[in-house]
Order: C-alpha cells, then structure tokens, then sequence
C-alpha cells in the first residue's frame, strides 16, 4: 500500500508537471519574441532619430542659404536701383551739359555769321572805294553808310544788337532771373524772329513757363518751337519737355504719345533716351524707334 501510494503521488506529480513545463516554454518563447521585436524597434527609432538629424542639419543649411541668397538679392535689387538713380541724374546731368555746349555753339555761329557779314561788307565796301568815281566818297552814297552790319538794310533803332540780347537773356535765365530773361527773350523774339538763334529763344520761353509749373502755356509754346523751328537744335528738347508738361497736367495718354513720338522721330539722342527712361517709370512701353526724317 505504501509504495502504492507512492507510485500514485509520483504519477500525479508528473500529470501536473506537465502542463507547468509546456507553459513555462511558451511564455519564455513569447519574451523572446517581443524582446526581438523591442530590439527591432529600438534600433529603428535610432535609424529613424539618425536621418531626422541628417533632415534637420539639411533643413537648417537650406535655410541658412536662402536666408543668404534673400540678403544677396536685397542687395543687388539696392545696387540696381541706386545704379538706375545715379543713371537718370548722370542723364540728366549730361543733358543739362550738352544743352549748355549747344547754346555755346549757337553763340559762337552766331558771332563767326556775324564776323562774316561785316567781313563781306567790309570787302565790297572796299571795292566799291577802289572802283567809284573821285569825288563820290564823301556824299550820301557811301557805300559803308548805307547798310548797318548785321541788320540786312532794315536796321532796328530801339533794340540792341541780337547777340547782345540773346547772350544777355542766356545768362539771366541761367541765374533764374526768369522775369528778366522772359522780358529779354520776348523782344530777341519780336525783333529777330528768323535768325537761327530763334528757335533757342522761343524754346526758353516755353521753359521758364514749366519751371514756374505754368505748364498749359509751356506745352503752347513747345508746339510753337516744333511749328516754327522743326529743324532747329531745340527740336527734340522741345518735344521732351512737352511730354513732361502734358504728363504734369495729367493728361497721361497724351504725354506718352509725345514722349514715343519723340523717341520714333529721334531714337538716338540724348533726349530718346530721357523719354524712354520716363516711359518706362511709368510702367509704358516705348514704340519701336524709326528713323528720323529729319535727323539721324
């Protein structure tokens, strides 16, 4: 009975053993599974934290190079719009500056057409002396006498010589004394309105008048320099100036129609170039240049 007993506790112990050992050995199967998969991702999370610091690193480095490119950018907007603005004043200064060496240059014509003139009376005066009859000299019909120098036979006996005039109006407008210079432009006008000094004259005229922002009457007396003088020097100038009037009065259409009319009449100057520049800040698109009939 004893070893009955025995043998049955033995065989009871191994029953219930068992099922103790098959469970310990899945359970010990299942933490090596999850300890595989918490190793697995363990080392995804260091994959995934190694590229997001490469992707950060990028980041910052792109930004780091569009921030510079912004700034090189800003800078080189500012240099081209400092450059553009020291153009326009240098155009504007050379402008100013060749109108002053044309003026000079018309002063100078005018002086050596003078010289000219007296010369050529001076010479046939002489001629007349070495050719006359003794004893026709000294009456009424000198030759000398008869006709003033630079006058034409119709000498004018309340106004001064023209290149006095004009000279002395130049330099009373070139010190804004513009009511003196209009006054001396006015009478150079009245009384040589043919001479080549003319066109100047009635040019200044007008510009006093948009100095002073009369600019109805300046774009009046432009059309007189285009009407009158269209071959004279101040052609193009007057042209300009006009447009800048017509724009000032806000008759925008207009004013760009004189300006691109400017520009196909004469799209080499100096005064093209202020037109196109004018057209294209205010957002217009000069006409295609064609030659000028009247100068290259």
């Amino acid at each position: 009975m004893k070893r009955y007993k025995l043998f049955t506790t033995v065989a009871l112990m191994a029953v219930c053993a068992s099922p103790v050992f098959a469970a310990n050995k899945d359970m010990v199967q299942l933490q090596t599974q999850v300890q595989a998969i918490q190793d697995q991702l363990t080392q995804m999370k260091q994959s995934f934290d190694e590229r997001m610091g490469v992707m950060r690193n990028l980041v910052e480095q792109s930004t780091d190079t569009m921030n510079k490119l912004n700034g090189t950018m800003s800078e080189l907007q500012k240099s081209l719009a400092q450059q553009h603005t020291d153009s326009g004043t240098r155009t504007d200064q050379l402008s100013g500056q060749i109108q002053a060496l044309n003026d000079s240059v018309d002063e100078l014509k005018a002086r050596l057409n003078k010289m000219s003139q007296q010369l050529d009376t001076m010479q046939a005066a002489g001629q007349n002396l070495n050719t006359a009859p003794a004893g026709t000299t000294g009456g009424t019909g000198t030759p000398g006498a008869a006709v003033a120098p630079g006058t034409s036979g119709v000498p004018q006996a309340s106004a001064p010589p023209p290149d006095v005039l004009y000279n002395n109006a130049l330099r009373d407008y070139n010190s804004a004394n513009y009511q003196l210079a209009v006054q001396e432009f006015g009478d150079y006008m009245k009384y040589y309105p043919t001479t080549d000094l003319a066109g100047n004259a009635q040019f200044y005229l007008a510009d006093i008048e948009y100095r002073q922002g009369n600019y109805e009457q300046a774009v009046k007396d432009y059309d007189k320099v285009l009407e009158m003088y269209p071959g004279g020097n101040k052609a193009q100038a007057a042209q300009l100036k006009k447009g800048y009037a017509l724009l000032e009065l806000g008759q925008r259409s207009a004013g760009i129609k004189e300006l691109n009319s400017l520009v196909q009449r004469y799209p080499r100057t100096i005064e093209a170039q202020q037109a196109r520049d004018r057209l294209r800040k205010l957002g217009a698109t000069a006409s295609s240049a064609k030659p000028s009939a009247s100068r290259p």
